[in-house]
């Protein structure tokens, strides 16, 4: 079996155990940095999954995630966080977590190895030619997410594969591949570092470039969030103020009309008379609300439409 580049010494980890403790981190620093900037050879590619994820969530799939150990962590970070910052329907989100939850307690190694339960769970969810699979590797040889990878293509599922080493199986067998070319990990094989944070990057640029692909962005604010808690509200305020240029206690009387859509309630707050004219601007618009703003000021409002 040959050895990755995850698996070989990096070249300044001679002696790092007997260096000071800000001269360890300084490296482990530099080794951080290097991974991040590996993602850049990957931009084009990852844009073009990016629109490929957001034709799948905007048409009514499902976007899933398949990974083992750490990078199984990546995967779930960026999955969970869908719903809440870009108001993704959760039941559009699927997570295949080696060994499942239990193992998150434990988080131990051996479930990985089990190409069949990759394979198992792919099949058990349903997935098909609508949807699209995420599986991430550092290596790129993992069973679980091959396993579950390979599967989700018999099945017609777009697949996408993400992984830290050149010519492994996961990018030969992925209908889309992105190679993260991380250097040797200063710990060899701990790719919860320089890996991990590779693939936590891509994985951040995919989701959100999907998000601003959706409309869900404007002016570097999240529109589409699901206000769970004051923090979020006092946020989803700030939006509708900054975008609309209305006062705060507007922006407050805009929301409780709209029943918590940030979008309604931005519309709300520019001059449309009731929320479900709003909602219909929107609706019109593929729940862009910018776009719903630019035919508003071009006399294109839902009445107009209509007339």
């Amino acid at each position: 079996m040959r050895k990755t580049v995850t698996e070989t010494s990096h070249e300044h980890a001679i002696g790092l155990d007997l260096e000071q403790p800000e001269a360890i981190l300084a490296r482990l620093a530099d080794g951080q940095a290097e991974a991040a900037a590996s993602v850049r050879p990957a931009m084009g590619t990852i844009a073009a999954t990016s629109v490929v994820v957001a034709r799948t969530i905007r048409g009514g799939g499902t976007l899933a995630y398949a990974a083992a150990g750490s990078s199984g962590l990546m995967a779930m970070s960026d999955a969970l966080e869908l719903p809440g910052t870009f108001g993704i329907d959760r039941k559009q989100i699927a997570i295949f977590f080696a060994g499942g939850p239990p193992w998150l307690d434990t988080f131990r190694g051996g479930p990985e190895d089990d190409a069949d339960l990759g394979a198992k769970a792919v099949s058990e969810s349903g997935l098909g030619e609508t949807d699209c699979l995420i599986a991430v590797s550092a290596s790129g040889s993992t069973p679980y997410a091959l396993g579950a990878l390979r599967c989700a293509a018999e099945r017609g599922v777009t697949t996408i594969g993400i992984a830290n080493n050149a010519g492994a199986p996961l990018l030969e067998d992925a209908g889309i591949a992105i190679l993260l070319p991380t250097p040797p990990e200063l710990i060899a094989g701990s790719t919860r570092m320089g890996a991990g944070t590779a693939q936590k990057i891509a994985l951040n640029l995919i989701s959100t470039l999907m998000a601003i692909e959706l409309g869900h962005v404007v002016d570097g604010h999240m529109v589409n969030l699901s206000i769970e808690n004051t923090k979020l509200r006092q946020r989803a305020l700030g939006m509708i103020s900054d975008i609309s240029g209305c006062a705060e206690e507007a922006a407050a009387y805009c929301l409780d009309r709209s029943e918590g859509s940030v979008k309604v309630a931005i519309l709300l707050a520019v001059g449309v008379s009731d929320p479900a004219t709003a909602q219909r601007l929107l609706d019109t618009h593929n729940g862009n609300v910018r776009s719903a703003m630019a035919a508003l000021d071009q006399g294109q409002g839902p009445e107009k439409q209509r007339a």
